[in-house]
């Protein structure tokens, strides 16, 4: 009986430490959203482009909570270069933000400033084109910095704290690490990993890959 036993508990101790070694893995495998180049508008500039008391026609959710792509598109033009058809993201905001690739700021003509979104102090002004009129902003053309997005409690099960800044792995044929990948925690988050369609290519990554945070 006290073989018996002692097998028990063995077993038990081993299916708990494997339930909870597949709960720490899961919680460390943190999903990408790859981003392509768009734009987020004033009112103000929203009016400008597309008529007096115009509002964003929502054409999907996006997966961060209260964001959404919208039917509404612009042209960026810059001193050597336009590009067209640039999808406007939702809802507005109180200033106007235009984020691009870096290979767009060759085409464009446009020294390339990379920053987290909000953060629009010294960089590029650009030319926006609508169907009713065009903006010219003094600032507010940027790269995006790579970041994470997550809760306060994910921060907390991830063992890091809104603005540090880590590294990133992704295990595959032409993964790697990236650093310099900015967290940010709050509320009205949730857990995603955000880059740009460049930053994705070069690893092989898709709307399926999985990341994880290196320290």
């Amino acid at each position: 009986m006290d073989n018996f036993e002692s097998v028990l508990k063995l077993l038990l101790e081993t299916v708990e430490s494997n339930g909870k070694k597949a709960v720490e893995e899961n919680l460390s495998e943190i999903p990408v959203g790859i981003s392509n180049r768009h734009v987020h508008l004033s009112q103000k500039d929203l009016e400008c482009l597309f008529g007096k008391d115009h509002e964003l026609v929502k054409f999907k959710d996006l997966s961060q909570p209260g964001q959404y792509a919208c039917k509404e598109v612009v042209t960026i033009c810059g001193p050597k270069g336009a590009i067209e058809k640039v999808r406007i993201l939702g809802p507005v905001r109180s200033k106007t933000q235009v984020e691009v690739l870096a290979g767009d700021c060759i085409k464009l003509g446009a020294v390339p400033h990379i920053r987290l979104s909000g953060e629009l102090s010294r960089t590029p002004g650009i030319t926006l084109v609508g169907p009713k009129g065009s903006v010219q902003i003094e600032e507010g053309l940027v790269v995006a910095q790579r970041h994470i997005h997550m809760t306060p409690e994910d921060a907390k099960n991830l063992g890091v704290c809104d603005g540090d800044v880590v590294s990133i792995k992704f295990d595959d044929l032409r993964g790697g690490v990236y650093s310099n990948v900015a967290i940010r925690a709050n509320d009205a988050s949730k857990l995603e990993c955000h880059l740009d369609i460049e930053e994705a290519n070069a690893m092989g990554m898709n709307s399926n890959s999985k990341i994880t945070i290196v320290k």
